[in-house]
This record gives C-alpha cells, sequence and structure tokens, in this order.
C-alpha cells in the first residue's frame, strides 16, 4: 500500500516534470521585483509586456502578487471568466494578443480578500507554473509582489530566469530594501537585468516640466556601487495613471508620449541583454 507521503512526494515530481515541460516553449522569462510596495511595480510589468509585444514578440505575463492582483484591471480583463482544457487552463488574452495570468480571475470580486499562508500561496504560484497553457511564448513577465518572502523565493527558485528586473523610487527607505533584493537574487546566482527609478520626478501635465519632487535620486550611483546596470528612470505621469485605471498601458494609449518613450527606451535595453 502507498502512504500519503509516497503518493505527495510522486504529485509534486509530477508537478516538476510538468513545469519544466511548459516552461520549455517560453524562450524568455523575466521576473520584475521590488523591495517595497507602491513603487508601480505592477504598471511598469505591464507596460514593458505591452512594449514587447508591440514589437511583435508573443509575450505573456503572469501576475503573482496574490494580494493586490492589479494586472487584470490594467489590461482592462478584469472580471474575464477563465477557460479550462483538458491540457490545463487557458490564460485570457488582450487585444494585444497579451497572455494574461493572475490570482485577480479566480476572485468573486476585487474587493474579496486572500487570507492564505505562505504554503498556499507558493502552491498557486506553482501551479500557474505546471496548468497554465502558456503555449509557445518569446517572453513571459512575471510580476512579483514586493519584498524577499516566499512568494518572490518561490518564482526566483522554481523556473530558470533570463533575469529580473529591480523597481525602485528616488526614496533613500526603499533603495535600503532594493539592495536586500538584489543581494537576494545574486545568492540565487540569478542574473539582473538591472534597475528601474520609477517616480523620478512628476511631469507637470500644463508646462511638461519635470519636477523632482522626492529629490534628486542616486539609484544609478546604487546601481553602479552593486555592480548592476541602470536602465533608466520613469517620472509620475497623471497619463500613465489614467491609462492604467482604463484598462489600456500607456505604450499601447499614447505611444508618442513622453513617458513610453523612456518606457520603450528601457525595453529595448532589456531586449539587449537577454535576446542574444
Amino acid at each position: 500500500m502507498v502512504s500519503k507521503e509516497e503518493e505527495h512526494k510522486k504529485a509534486l515530481m509530477e508537478q516538476e516534470i510538468e513545469i519544466i515541460k511548459r516552461m520549455s516553449k517560453i524562450k524568455h522569462k523575466i521576473a520584475v521585483m521590488s523591495g517595497k510596495g507602491g513603487v508601480g511595480k505592477s504598471t511598469i510589468a505591464v507596460n514593458l509586456a505591452a512594449a514587447f509585444a508591440k514589437k511583435g514578440y508573443k509575450t505573456g505575463i503572469m501576475d503573482v502578487d496574490v494580494h493586490g492582483p492589479n494586472v487584470p484591471m490594467m489590461f482592462g480583463v478584469e472580471g474575464k471568466n477563465l477557460k479550462f482544457d483538458p491540457e490545463g487552463i487557458i490564460p485570457i488574452e488582450t487585444d494585444e494578443g497579451i497572455k494574461v495570468m493572475s490570482v485577480g480571475f479566480f476572485l468573486s470580486s476585487q474587493d474579496e480578500p486572500l487570507i492564505w499562508r505562505g504554503p498556499a500561496k507558493t502552491g498557486v504560484i506553482k501551479q500557474f507554473f505546471a496548468e497554465v497553457i502558456w503555449g509557445d511564448l518569446d517572453v513571459l513577465i512575471i510580476d512579483n509582489p514586493p519584498g524577499t518572502g516566499d512568494e518572490p523565493l518561490t518564482i526566483l527558485q522554481t523556473i530558470p530566469l533570463d533575469g529580473v528586473v529591480i523597481i525602485t523610487t528616488p526614496q533613500s527607505v526603499v533603495q535600503e530594501d532594493v539592495r536586500k533584493s538584489v543581494n537576494l537574487v545574486k545568492s540565487l546566482k540569478i542574473p539582473i537585468i538591472g534597475i528601474i527609478e520609477n517616480m523620478s520626478g512628476f511631469i507637470c501635465p500644463q508646462c511638461k516640466n519635470e519636477i523632482l519632487i522626492f529629490g534628486k535620486g542616486n539609484t544609478a550611483e546604487m546601481a553602479e556601487r552593486l555592480d548592476v546596470s541602470f536602465l533608466g528612470s520613469l517620472p509620475l505621469d497623471v497619463e500613465t495613471s489614467a491609462a492604467s485605471d482604463a484598462g489600456t498601458p500607456i505604450v499601447i494609449k499614447e505611444p508618442e508620449s513622453e513617458i513610453s518613450s523612456r518606457i520603450l527606451k528601457i525595453m529595448d535595453k532589456i531586449e539587449s541583454k537577454i535576446m542574444k
């Protein structure tokens, strides 16, 4: 008679095999991380995915921020019903052809809190890797929750990543946590693609000048000290927030804007680093 422990080990082994099989169909996998919440990580992840798609890459985005799954809203697919196939879960597809998977699709209401402990959260992340039918993708962007806890660690340890993009803001308290994220990623021998400084200033909607409301950031210097690439800075912009709220990433809604231009330049740097 097979014991429960042996059954559990067998199930885990089968899941690992399925993860390897599905992830092998995705050419490039990028995790987006931040040391703290509220730095605009999801907004940047969504716009990077949109930027890759605009350039012709078959793109997917996996939202594993289980306590704040905002990606569906930012892509205008909030409330869509997932379809299930004998082979697994079919991700939602945006008008631009971007495949989206998020815990948010499993909630009956966006006001519903997820009261999950660590094992439940890491379990659903591995389930996404093992059961979602991503198909053949050029790029998968993985929007991690903030910090260095169970969920980011699960991502970093479960699949082979091309690298990690880390988001910060000019404030020193945020950058202190960024250094922890950098050290975590380095300790796991995973490449760091680079650091992006978000909210570097505020673009005045009237005069279009950039005002350094948090002071001049030193992210470029910090990146140099940490031996990590500085990918660029992105200012606060009213239109970016409005576009996200309306369900259309700014690089799609306002492709000629200053913020879109900066995001596309950052995407070009990421592309040059991973798509060799």
